[in-house]
């Protein structure tokens, strides 16, 4: 397989471990970011472990659309086939605001910007290529996927709510991938809860009192390891379409994101959103 792996914000927490160990595993390391100052220093903070370390830096920001196409142009150009896609980055946020497309932005951010980045490389994955999501436990919270939403929550934006359906998005995302990429060149799409991990997503309040508030607040060492594990372990070789905890232990996820009905309106919405011309593909 190729030795190529792209990934979506690496300036802190989990997207940095995650890449500095995917260098130790002699991967060529293709970090897009939104900050690429940060993205610098991630490079150099990885060189300084790793010094034979692989590792570049492409501007992404997963809110613009026109972003996402950039840069997937850029891969696409200066990178041969890709081993590794993993959808790293996500955010909240507590107002409503929207992306300079017009979408609430934590949607925009955590879905429909990995959504086009992931159709844009997918003809790119290499054989027994993996693709790697990042949800979140939180999806259970929402308890719908209220599609009407998306361009407008009004008055009762929530940030908490905008960020469940988000990840809920995420997990339907990544089922119904994995049934797209079923039987061709053995590509695989998992995603997973990395637990609740004292990133920059915590409050800064949350953060400075995580070791007396509670034990299940992990640091991002810990945050990454079902990421790594699901890139880099034998175990889950051709294991698809599977939602898996901060364990490593495959999981139930929220019984509405099997719902294959809902599965393929999110992606029909989703393609029509970030104009995208594709199929659906029926159960």
């Amino acid at each position: 397989m190729n030795d190529i792996a792209v990934i979506t914000g690496t300036t802190h927490g989990i997207g940095f471990v995650t890449s500095r160990e995917l260098a130790k595993a002699g991967l060529t390391v293709v970090m897009l970011c939104r900050d690429l100052a940060g993205a610098a220093r991630t490079r150099q903070a990885i060189l300084a472990t790793v010094p034979q370390a692989n590792v570049h830096t492409i501007h992404c920001d997963l809110a613009s659309l026109a972003s996402v196409r950039e840069s997937a142009a850029t891969v696409r150009r200066d990178f041969g086939r890709i081993g590794w896609l993993i959808n790293n980055a996500g955010m909240v946020s507590t107002w409503r605001k929207t992306s300079v497309d017009g979408f609430e932005l934590t949607f925009a951010t955590n879905h429909l910007g990995p959504f086009l980045l992931t159709e844009l490389l997918r003809e790119r994955m290499a054989d027994q290529g993996r693709i790697i999501n990042l949800a979140s436990r939180a999806h259970y919270k929402a308890r719908t996927l209220d599609l009407t939403g998306i361009a407008d929550l009004g008055a009762r934006y929530s940030g908490t709510a905008a960020y469940s359906r988000s990840k809920l998005a995420n997990v339907m995302h990544t089922f119904a991938l994995a049934r797209r990429l079923s039987g061709a060149s053995g590509v695989t799409v998992n995603c997973l809860h990395p637990g609740v991990v004292a990133t920059n997503l915590l409050p800064r309040w949350l953060r400075l009192i995580k070791p007396i508030l509670s034990p299940n607040i992990i640091d991002a060492e810990r945050g990454a390891r079902t990421t790594l594990y699901l890139a880099l372990s034998p175990d889950v070789a051709g294991v698809s379409g599977r939602y898996f905890d901060e364990f490593q232990k495959e999981q139930r996820a929220l019984e509405l994101a099997y719902d294959v009905r809902l599965q393929e309106r999110l992606w029909e919405a989703s393609a029509r959103w970030v104009a995208l011309r594709t199929a659906p593909v029926p159960s």
